[in-house]
């Protein structure tokens, strides 16, 4: 009886034991299991080679359509409506009910108003389930928030501590979603968007199981859209992966991972995968009415070419007819609203988020970190990106403006948490700021709810008794959710139907190499790849080098802003002259932009002006605003004679940037700088607040002038002194 009750407690001994190895084992396979991380396979098509007589075979990438010939379509389709209404009048005159049909194959099923993510967005989604659809933007494309966020594609750690301390299920599901969509965009465009960790310091030993749990459950949302888990480092471990951090109240850290991408490249290159997919894409063209019909129902807009009072001339107006539209302005929302319908309550919240650009040394390369206990209880994210620290976000209640500018006050608030994390060692100083925006994030207030219910942290879409659709709010991560959700709703408000693709175009210029689905007229956004993410790998820069002898950190950032189009970009590049680099002259000795991009983006992507190439073809003004000022010579003479610029074109050009710069945070004092003034180097010898900075003057700070001519721009900050910058509960935008 005794060996038998041994025997049965051994017995359960060993399946405790086996039950708990099975499970340790299950654990450790699901952390280190084999993953499929985006951008680390073998390109989807093979990159460019030599024929056996030794002929280079270049992609065959297909042909977007003009400006000019985008223009004409627009045109076509109130061409087509005028006639229709006169063979109505015919018909209606002569009983023919034939004359009074018409054809309509030229009026767009939908008009989209806004080139931002969600509009871009929009018309891509619509494009591809077989709709006729023209997207028009006032000024550029991601010209607004899309271009100025804090670049990350991310579900937002900081909503799932909302959601799980508020039981706020609204604040659980925009996670969700967002997680889900990080895939997605990762998947579509693994040139443009990455992995990154982010660390989040642990001063105490008890916060540690604290943000475990937070980012263990966050990973845990994320389900098979995950790619790496979370985990923990040790104070050693930390400060050997950020060394700049403070030492001083430093337990450990955690790391978990998030998404990072290149903002208005991304925008860009869904404007353009769109056009290949034949929608109708058009920059700088201003809707300045809408048209209804004799129902009072949305028909179509009236719209002016801005380039062509640009250009000194009478703007070209004309009519844009279509069977529905959809408003995708951002922080304008209200004034298209208002468009329709003039006594429309305003809906938008406008918010502004100020950021800063600090040089690459402030932080690790592929490492960021996010602080959840700033003064005033806000978190800030400090990111490597395109080779400089990005820091920010503030969140405080704003006016509208085409281009906001950073308070000051936002500004040295941010430097000031910035240094809270710092090493004490490091210095950080406000000449550091390379470059300074403000983004206007443009919160919505649902107009069926009472105003004390606050915001909509989540995107909204609401349709007018006319027929106008907006959808607003949202944030970058969710735009193609919030695209497919508008689409899905003009089916059902517009006279519309979705149609199968039958010939969709070989975006990636190499026969055999179609998307693998089937667009039959149902959202297939989640699979198309972008233009540029067919023939891109994290080795094609290699390919780049050997074939256009171009410098390895020049071809680096070709393949991971244009992905494959970069042997387009490549080609465009004129040869240097020297044993090396064979090609690709750079605008500016800081940064690995080069001629090539200029001519590409006015030939390929619609670039119409300086402030295009420079804030969203490229992102040098957002890096360093006066390495932007420095580049604007070249910048100009190219576009010119890409463009046939007139003389005074030329010289408004160079006023419009020097504007925009401001708002970038480039010092007053060199505002006024002409064009002879920086090509005979001056900006650089002006006495301004880096003069100071570095020990390499023979004169003592203290003798320098004290009318400094890099004096702060005039900000846009509407705070108080010693009020700080973020958005409280008393704040106007929460009433």
């Amino acid at each position: 009886m005794a060996a038998r009750l041994t025997r049965g407690r051994l017995l359960k001994a060993l399946g405790y034991a086996s039950a708990a190895g099975a499970a340790g084992a299950g654990t450790l396979y699901f952390i280190y299991r084999p993953r499929d991380i985006p951008g680390l396979d073998a390109a989807y098509v093979p990159p460019p080679t030599f024929t056996e007589s030794g002929v280079y075979r270049a992609p065959d990438f297909p042909r977007e359509k003009t400006r000019a010939e985008q223009i004409a379509d627009l045109k076509t389709s109130a061409g087509t409506a005028f006639k229709q209404a006169g063979s109505k009048i015919a018909g209606a005159l002569t009983g023919s009910q034939e004359q009074a049909q018409g054809n309509d194959d030229d009026v767009y099923d939908l008009l989209v108003i806004g080139g931002g993510a969600t509009g871009a967005g929009v018309a891509l989604d619509a494009a591809t389930r077989g709709l006729k659809v023209a997207c028009v933007e006032r000024d550029d494309f991601a010209s607004g928030t899309s271009s100025k966020s804090t670049k990350l594609v991310h579900g937002g750690v900081r909503y799932l501590e909302k959601a799980v301390w508020e039981l706020d299920y609204s604040q659980y599901a925009l996670v969700k979603e967002a997680l889900r969509e990080r895939r997605y965009f990762l998947d579509t465009a693994p040139h443009l968007s990455s992995w990154l960790p982010i660390m989040i310091p642990v001063k105490s030993w008890w916060q540690a199981p604290y943000f475990w749990a937070g980012t263990k459950f966050y990973d845990f949302l994320a389900g098979a859209e995950n790619i790496e888990s979370s985990y923990f480092l040790t104070r050693s471990k930390a400060l050997d992966a950020f060394p700049m951090l403070k030492k001083e109240n430093l337990w450990g850290a955690l790391v978990y991972y998030d998404g990072a991408h290149n903002d208005s490249r991304m925008n860009i290159s869904l404007a353009m995968t769109a056009a290949l997919y034949g929608a109708t894409m058009v920059n700088h063209l201003e809707v300045t009415s809408l048209d209804k019909d004799a129902n009072g129902r949305l028909c179509g807009a009236k719209v002016r070419d801005m380039i062509d009072i640009k250009n000194g001339k009478t703007a070209d107006e004309f009519s844009i007819k279509a069977k529905g539209i959809i408003n995708a302005t951002g922080p304008f929302t209200d004034s298209i609203r208002k468009m329709d319908d003039q006594d429309v309550p305003e809906i938008v919240a406008p918010s502004s988020g100020v950021h800063v650009i600090l040089p690459g040394y402030y932080s690790p390369a592929d490492m960021g970190l996010l602080d959840p206990q700033t003064s005033d209880g806000r978190v800030i994210f400090f990111l490597p990106w395109q080779g400089n620290t990005i820091a920010g976000t503030t969140d405080a209640p704003c006016d509208i403006e085409q281009n906001p500018v950073a308070g000051e006050k936002e500004i040295e608030w941010i430097l000031s948490e910035v240094g809270n994390y710092l090493n004490p060692e490091i210095n950080v100083r406000r000449g550091d700021v390379l470059a300074a925006w403000s983004g206007i994030r443009p919160l919505v207030r649902d107009p069926k709810k009472a105003k004390s219910e606050g915001l909509v942290r989540n995107h909204l879409i609401t349709t007018s008794p006319s027929g106008l659709l907006t959808i607003s709010g949202g944030k970058w991560t969710t735009y193609r959710q919030m695209a497919e959700e508008a689409v899905d709703e003009a089916l059902k408000e517009f006279p519309i139907k979705p149609r199968a693709v039958a010939n969709p175009p070989l975006v990636s210029g190499v026969d055999g190499y179609r998307e693998e689905m089937t667009l039959d007229g149902s959202c297939k956004t989640h699979k198309v790849r972008l233009i540029g993410a067919h023939g891109f790998s994290k080795t094609l820069f290699i390919n780049l080098v050997q074939h256009f002898g171009i410098e390895t950190e020049v071809a680096k950032h070709l393949t991971t802003s244009y992905g494959d189009r970069a042997w387009k970009v490549a080609s465009l590049c004129e040869p240097t002259e020297q044993r090396f680099p064979v090609r690709g002259k750079r605008i500016s000795p800081l940064y690995p932009y080069v001629d090539g991009e200029i001519r590409y983006a006015v030939r390929h992507e619609y670039a119409q002006n300086v402030v295009d190439f420079l804030a969203r073809r490229t992102r040098l003004s957002f890096l360093n605003a006066q390495a932007s000022l420095e580049a604007m010579p070249e910048i100009i003479d190219v576009m010119g004679e890409e463009l046939k610029w007139s003389k005074d074109r030329k010289s408004a050009e160079w006023k419009d940037a020097i504007s925009f710069l401001g708002s970038m945070g480039l010092p007053k004092g060199k505002l006024s700088l002409s064009r002879e003034d920086v090509e005979a180097g001056k900006v650089g010898k002006y006495v301004d607040e880096e003069y100071s900075l570095y020990a390499r003057h023979d004169k003592p700070a203290e003798t320098l002038p004290s009318d400094s001519s890099a004096a702060p721009p005039q900000t846009s900050s509407s705070f108080l002194s010693g009020q700080k910058p973020v958005m409280g509960i008393e704040s106007p935008a929460n009433k």
